[in-house]
């Protein structure tokens, strides 16, 4: 039951074959026994989840159907606000911090109808690549549990690549959705910048911050998309733009102009990466001979010095009071981001909304980019946890980072493995809200290959 996808769970669930009081109960269950070993949630909301379940269950009885995620049970990252759950950051400072109000995507999962199983694990406050600087311990990848899950929505991946729950919600700083998709072998799209609101989840950089979802497949994440997406009058990011039903467009025909961007993204490419990128270009290729084009294109440089400062005005307080309640990484970094030049940082932060305007224009030229999700396969927790917490040296988010300046909508999905078993990630990026366009490519992708029918075995997670 829980290896399904939503789309197919919806369906049983809409025609009462299955309960969501046993889906439910088999994730529970899931979680129980697999938990102890990924380390992907921090909090586990069992009766409350049980509570919504029944509730979707009374309603499907009685016909009051509310869509394809009703009775569908999800976890959120740990840094979205839960009334009357709490919500930690992955941090001691927050150890106890039990929020009043849902962030606007929960408000919005909850009139979808889904069941909440919990909070997940991640980087503390969502600072950095590898989800092992944690104050709740590292996340452990279900493809090997040696390795990175990534981050810093590495719980919230581990957990839906695992089978504890049908989707999750995290959020993308710098390739917080997709790095960890990429690494577990799973979907994480990126939305547009101000697509879906980020009110109620604690911001790493306001300029750079989205929110999206973690599903198993492409469809899956459409839906979730639909549910979280719109305009949010109370977030000063959301922009006021018109949504569309994005599992619609996944049957759209259209072939694709796709742009296949060098440099840097396939520069220095670990070997394995190099091999599957150049067999997904192949896959590519014939998925449509006759009029899809692979064009070479280049894309402008971002600045640089926006995320640092806006980090550090977001904790100074914080980090002056309480610097002992940070985890070591945490805090050399922020000392790192203390140091930040004001000058280059208006400079830069004027210089990205530049950016954002004059990337589009090569999609004059082109309908789609792909590049690989990361340059290299994920490290081990105990190299991850001897590295230096210098920005630069985290080299998997080397190709997710300039899509968050940008601000394009931008999905990872799988595109094949190492020799050692663990996932890669093609990454695909569309035009400012084409969502849809970037939905309905990544799924002709995926029905084209069979990486995303393949997941981690009981062996693999013992």
């Amino acid at each position: 039951m829980i290896d399904i996808s939503i789309s197919e769970a919806a369906e049983l669930l809409r025609q009462k074959k299955i309960s969501p009081v046993d889906l439910a109960t088999a994730c529970l269950d899931r979680i129980e026994r697999l938990n102890p070993l990924l380390n992907a949630f921090i909090t586990v909301t069992d009766e409350s989840a049980m509570a919504q379940a029944r509730v979707a269950e009374e309603e499907i009885q009685r016909g009051d159907w509310r869509g394809p995620l009703h009775g569908i049970p999800i976890g959120l990252k740990d840094l979205i606000d839960t009334a009357g759950v709490r919500t930690t950051c992955g941090s001691a400072l927050f150890a106890d911090r039990v929020p009043t109000e849902d962030a606007f995507v929960v408000q919005r999962l909850k009139r979808a109808g889904t069941v909440l199983l919990g909070k997940q694990n991640l980087q503390e406050f969502a600072y950095g690549g590898t989800s092992v600087s944690s104050h709740y311990g590292a996340v452990h990848n279900p493809w090997n549990p040696k390795h990175i899950a990534g981050g810093s929505s590495g719980g919230s991946a581990a957990a839906v690549a695992a089978g504890m729950c049908l989707a999750a919600i995290g959020s993308d700083t710098g390739g917080s959705i997709r790095e960890p998709a990429a690494f577990c072998g799973i979907v994480g799209l990126k939305p547009t910048y101000g697509r879906v609101s980020t009110r109620g989840v604690f911001p790493l950089s306001w300029s750079l911050d989205h929110v999206g979802p973690l599903c198993r497949k492409v469809k899956d994440a459409a839906l979730m998309l639909e549910a979280i997406a719109g305009y949010d009058v109370l977030d000063a990011t959301s922009v006021d733009w018109p949504t569309e039903p994005y599992a619609n467009a996944l049957s759209s025909k259209t072939d694709f102009r796709i742009g296949l961007v060098r440099q840097p993204f396939f520069a220095d490419l670990d070997h394995e990466i190099d091999l599957a990128m150049n067999e997904a270009i192949e896959v590519i290729r014939r998925m449509s001979p006759m009029s899809l084009q692979v064009i070479e294109v280049d894309l402008p440089s971002v600045p640089t010095a926006v995320q640092a400062p806006e980090v550090y005005a977001i904790h100074k307080n914080y980090f002056t009071n309480s610097p002992e309640l940070y985890r070591p990484w945490m805090r050399e970094r922020l000392a790192q981001a203390a140091t930040a030049d004001t000058v280059a940082y208006v400079t830069d932060r004027f210089a990205l909304e530049r950016v954002r305007r004059k990337v589009n224009e090569v999609f004059a030229e082109v309908d789609l980019l792909i590049t690989p999700t990361t340059p290299v396969p994920p490290i081990t927790i105990e190299e991850a946890s001897n590295m230096s917490p210098t920005p630069s040296g985290e080299i998997w988010l080397r190709n997710t980072r300039p899509f968050n300046a940008y601000g394009l909508p931008t999905i990872s999905i799988p595109c094949g493995f190492t020799s050692t078993g663990l996932p890669i990630g093609l990454q695909i990026a569309g035009p400012r809200f084409g969502e849809g366009r970037v939905l309905a490519f990544a799924h002709a992708f995926e029905q084209a290959t069979d990486w995303h029918k393949r997941a981690p075995t009981l062996a693999d997670l013992r």
